[in-house]
């Protein structure tokens, strides 16, 4: 499920990137006491009662301002409150309630999202000032208390959040649907394979780079089983991310990585490979998710009875630090092999959700050991006492040794690649953790 977006918005100067420092634990958002120092939104991972959400920063909001810089910035916050499930409305109790502040409030209102009011600065224990109750003139219930700086109030706030989150599904529900982001460059046909797969005209397709702004969610069941596609905005190079609406999208295609069991990482075969589908492979890789290399497009390649295999070779080459990531050669025009992609979704969602048995793990790493013995170094020898599965998406491998230092990355790799020979793992990347137990632990 993808995780509740909570939106940090007010005029400038109040305190917002305090707080979201002060809320996600760390300092993300630079604080100024100059106003404008935010323009575009931040984000950061946060947690409370056991509910991870996104919060994210917005820059200051000016109403009517005709700056340059001023105006991104409120079009900036308007499109964080348009994702939002919840806004956090701060106001600041030294400057006290201003016209501004009733101005945001009306705009709020009109959001139709829920709104936590905060009236920051309350930095002094005890009863809060007279001036804290001129607050509810703005129409938005009882306002919170805040200190930012000291963390007061911080919990009570968050409590008021929480109250407006979604419930949580049920987990068998969930490990029915396999949720399946198509993330790449723009213009690859993403929007064009969710028209297929769904039999619909779900999202606007365009020559037009950029024609998907937001990621959109369409549900697809069929005889291989149940599927939400994620349509993603394509992700291009961080410099020729200027456009406010751009910024959000690739925010917004993070988020649908985020919430994705496999990635279809989509490549433009007549154009082939690009330094920037590597940077958006590398999203999902890092984020552990199933992936598989689908390239689109292939009924307008001129091919001979090589041009498969010589294209497959290179992208093997280009895509080599994710060599279990699946090739497949589609096109979303004409349907060619989207019966295979289905195929391929449910295998790499499986093994990304595959857990072993410890007896077996420790069997294989047995039989490892005994063909290619652990490195040494200075006659001190690696021992692997025993392995076992710690989690799943990806499938999460620890193992307890006599020394962390002696466990070489190739070591590593060739333990994985046992793994995988065994059990396949296809699409799906595997980590492995280290545990040192010392030698005295025999």
């Amino acid at each position: 499920m993808a995780k509740p977006v909570v939106a940090v918005v007010g005029r400038p100067n109040v305190g917002k990137s305090t707080l979201f420092n002060k809320l996600v634990g760390r300092r993300v958002s630079i604080v100024d006491d100059s106003p404008g120092v935010t323009r575009d939104r931040i984000y950061g991972d946060c947690e409370w009662c056991g509910r991870q959400f996104l919060l994210v920063d917005t820059g200051g909001i000016e109403p009517h301002s005709d700056d340059i810089i001023l105006s991104q910035m409120r079009r900036q916050a308007q499109l964080a409150m348009e994702a939002a499930d919840v806004i956090i409305f701060v106001t600041d109790l030294r400057s006290g309630l201003v016209a501004t502040d009733a101005e945001i409030a009306s705009m709020l209102q009109k959001s139709g999202r829920p709104i936590v009011l905060c009236v920051n600065k309350c930095d002094s224990p005890g009863e809060v000032p007279a001036e804290f109750y001129e607050f509810y003139n703005l129409g938005l219930g009882d306002p919170i208390a805040v200190s930012s700086v000291h963390g007061h109030g911080t919990g009570d706030l968050l409590d008021e959040v929480l109250k407006y989150f979604p419930e949580e599904p049920e987990n068998e529900e969930e490990g029915e649907i396999i949720r399946v982001a198509l993330i790449g460059k723009p213009n690859v046909g993403k929007s064009s394979l969710v028209n297929r797969v769904s039999g619909e005209e779900r999202s606007i397709v365009s020559d037009i780079a950029g024609t998907t702004r937001d990621a959109i969610d369409t549900t697809v069941e069929n005889r291989f089983g149940k599927f939400v596609f994620i349509d993603t905005a394509g992700l291009r190079r961080q410099k020729k991310v200027e456009d406010a609406i751009e910024k959000y999208s690739v925010l917004r295609a993070q988020m649908a990585v985020e919430r994705a069991d496999v990635c279809v990482i989509m490549i433009d075969a007549q154009e082939g490979f690009t330094e920037q589908d590597s940077k958006v492979a590398g999203l999902a890789h890092e984020q552990g998710k199933g992936c598989i290399i689908a390239v689109n497009k292939w009924d307008a390649v001129e091919k001979d009875g090589s041009t498969m295999a010589q294209f497959r070779k290179k992208l093997e080459s280009d895509f080599s630090f994710m060599s279990y990531a699946p090739i497949l050669f589609i096109s979303a025009k004409t349907g060619q092999r989207v019966d295979q992609l289905f195929e391929m979704i449910c295998q790499v969602a499986s093994h990304n959700a595959m857990r072993i048995p410890t007896g077996r793990l420790n069997d294989i790493l047995a039989d490892a050991t005994a063909r290619v013995q652990p490195p040494t170094d200075k006659g001190r020898r690696l021992k692997i006492y025993y392995m076992t599965q710690a989690s799943t998406k990806p499938p999460t491998f620890v193992c307890f040794v006599n020394s962390a230092e002696l466990f070489h990355f190739s070591y590593q790799r060739y333990l994985e690649n046992q793994i995988r020979e065994v059990f396949g793992l296809l699409g799906t990347p595997v980590r492995i953790v280290v545990r040192e137990r010392g030698d005295q632990q025999k």
